[in-house]
């Protein structure tokens, strides 16, 4: 499973970075807003500096609802730099710029997944990723887990290359359920992938061990 951290705060990058287990980025609007990052050139400029700290992936997410609109910005994003994949909103006009992206061998990650007939759609428009937002499912009382098992059997069944996403992930067990049911990426925010480095029987142990030490060399 590959690890993306779901943010546009450097500081947090660089510490996942640190970590040696990132594998990519997601932003999106909101959380650029978060990190107080507006303006064109200031947003574009800040996809470049992700880019120059990470190895792998970078989804920058077009603002343009329109056709028309998701291409030319698209095209902006992906001439920033070679790790940018384009995101792209599951709508008609989204799953038709991300089949132009993919026809031009541009990497694009549908985002705003909420049904198995949508992660279709995306992966027959030949996305690199499809985005399910397991945690949004999951605040409306709707098992996200079972749209993440239910994409990964239909993907199996045809052989579509597309990678699961799962997005929206909001704690450890997400990350540890999604791992047993296949799915490829997760996201999330840099205190969940932290979340699988806690457990108490650890903690004592490595306490115990410690206190030993220092018993037997004073």
């Amino acid at each position: 499973m590959k690890f993306f951290i779901d943010t546009a705060n450097l500081n947090e990058i660089k510490a996942a970075q640190a970590l040696g287990v990132l594998d990519g980025v997601t932003t999106n609007p909101s959380l650029m807003a978060k990190e107080g990052i507006t303006g064109k050139n200031n947003i574009l400029k800040h996809y470049v500096d992700i880019c120059n700290i990470v190895d792998g992936d970078v989804s920058a997410e077009v603002n343009a609802v329109d056709y028309d609109g998701m291409i030319r910005e698209g095209e902006e994003l992906v001439d920033l730099h070679e790790q940018i994949v384009v995101k792209l909103p599951m709508t008609k006009e989204g799953v038709m710029a991300c089949k132009y992206f993919s026809d031009k061998g541009v990497k694009t990650n549908v985002t705003l997944v909420f049904s198995a007939g949508q992660a279709l759609l995306a992966a027959k428009a030949g996305a690199t990723y499809v985005s399910p937002f397991i945690g949004r499912l999951d605040d409306i009382s709707t098992d996200g887990l079972e749209l993440i098992d239910d994409i990964r059997q239909i993907y199996d069944n045809y052989g579509f290359e597309t990678e699961i996403l799962a997005a929206s992930v909001r704690h450890s067990m997400h990350i540890v359920n999604c791992a047993k049911i296949g799915a490829d990426v997760m996201t999330g925010p840099l205190s969940v992938i932290l979340g699988l480095l806690k457990h108490p029987l650890t903690d004592i142990g490595l306490a115990q061990f410690t206190a030993d030490f220092e018993k037997g060399n004073k």
